[in-house]
């Protein structure tokens, strides 16, 4: 007997008056697989099967529970009701699972936006939400989407990545991860910049989890994503779409504006758009609340300042080159993420804004990946020191020193050498 059947008599015998218990329904579904089962045979292992499964589709996410609840899968991408796609380890392949109707889909779709506070339909047919597990997930209906629903979900591990981890990974060096440990700390200004899927916000968890525990973070997001652990003092803000009425719509820019006025230690935006990015660069950065982080979409760190200066001129009526003065005053470093042709998703560069030059924002290479060739089908090479740190001041500040001049028992020399006490 079909799962949609078996559906549809369970959906019969529900009682819609009332909210029924986990344990009704799946005394219900049981009922309703035996009678099936003396109908005919059904298999022992596929009863199990047909439970689990049918209880996904009145209690949680339908044929999408087991696919979320799998570590394995990072993406999952559903183009309508017959074609689902998943990625492991960074290559996608096609599912054999499918949506028994269109309305069911659409149902998982409603039952996730409303999750979120959000709404998508017809006349609104694009959404983003995400999951309880904080999953992101991008929905697309018709007229919009021309085969069908559409929704992209993205998920996260459930234990927050650690730079420990990034470093057995490959993704970059001990070294190079000892000093970008020291800049958040010392409160540099830091940008991450990469492609699609190139781990932005993953590696703006780990730069988080450096900042000293007895600060004010606040965090500002489309989508609430970034997982700060074991700061106290952390408040977290979600931008809200606008309702029916389109009102009620609270922005990114609007949620900067309100978080400066929260006496907030860094501000941590999870990705700038749009012209959110004046609030940004120029209140948060630029007035007092250095050590502050964001992301976004580009190709390398030069492409990241070009979209950057876009981006402000979208919000803010400045020529091109106060518009740069102003970025290059605020941003301090660099770090451009990358996810190479074997998959793998590398710190392919840490660049210093060294300010505007000839009509440029100009910057300066720290670390650059040097690839190797090939091993075992995997990409060999690691992120190498090229340059020295041009501007210490915020070092300074902070109590590290250039290596040779520290000589007490405070401080902790930029490029290493451990002249005393840990900075903490």
């Amino acid at each position: 007997m079909r799962e949609e059947q078996l559906y549809e008599r369970v959906l019969e015998r529900i009682d819609l008056t009332r909210d029924i218990s986990d344990e009704e329904l799946t005394d219900l579904i049981r009922e309703v697989l035996q009678e099936a089962a003396e109908e005919e045979y059904i298999p022992l292992r596929r009863q199990i099967l047909l439970s689990r499964q049918l209880f996904h589709s009145f209690r949680k996410l339908d044929i999408l529970q087991e696919l979320i609840e799998d570590d394995t899968i990072t993406e999952i991408m559903i183009n309508g009701t017959d074609e689902i796609f998943l990625e492991r380890d960074g290559r996608i392949v096609r599912s054999d699972r499918r949506f028994l109707s269109q309305n069911r889909l659409e149902d998982v779709i409603q039952q996730i936006v409303a999750g979120t506070n959000r709404y998508v339909n017809e006349s609104s047919p694009i959404v983003d939400a995400r999951l309880e597990d904080g999953s992101r997930v991008n929905v697309v209906l018709k007229p919009v989407a021309l085969n069908g629903p559409i929704v992209t979900i993205r998920k996260f591990p459930k234990e927050a990545v650690t730079m420990e981890q990034l470093i057995l990974w490959g993704s970059l060096p001990k070294e190079a991860a000892d000093f970008l440990k020291i800049l958040v700390r010392a409160k540099y200004n830091i940008f991450v910049s990469g492609g699609t899927g190139a781990g932005k916000t993953t590696f703006l968890n780990v730069l988080s989890d450096f900042i000293p525990k007895e600060e004010r973070i606040i965090t500002i997001e489309d989508n609430a994503e970034l997982q700060i652990h074991g700061v106290p003092n952390l408040v977290r803000l979600e931008a809200r779409n606008a309702n029916l009425e389109g009102e009620g719509a609270v922005t990114i820019r609007d949620l900067i504006r309100s978080a400066l006025r929260m006496r907030p230690d860094r501000i941590i935006v999870g990705e700038v758009r749009g012209e959110e990015t004046v609030d940004m660069i120029s209140s948060a950065m630029l007035n007092g609340h250095s050590g502050s982080m964001s992301t976004g979409h580009a190709n390398n760190p030069a492409d990241m300042l070009h979209r950057l200066e876009t981006m402000m001129m979208m919000g803010i009526e400045l020529p091109l080159t106060a518009i740069q003065r102003q970025i290059a005053s605020a941003l301090d470093i660099i770090v451009h993420l990358g996810r190479l042709r074997d998959k793998s998703r590398r710190v392919l560069e840490i660049a210093e804004v060294m300010g505007v030059e000839d009509g440029q924002i100009r910057l300066r290479t720290l670390y650059e990946f040097r690839e190797e060739g090939m091993e075992n089908g995997k990409i060999k090479g690691t992120l190498v020191k090229v340059e020295e740190l041009a501007f210490r001041d915020k070092l300074l500040a902070a109590g590290y020193q250039p290596e040779g001049v520290c000589g007490g028992s405070s401080a902790v020399c930029v490029t290493g050498g451990d002249c005393g006490m840990a900075f903490l």
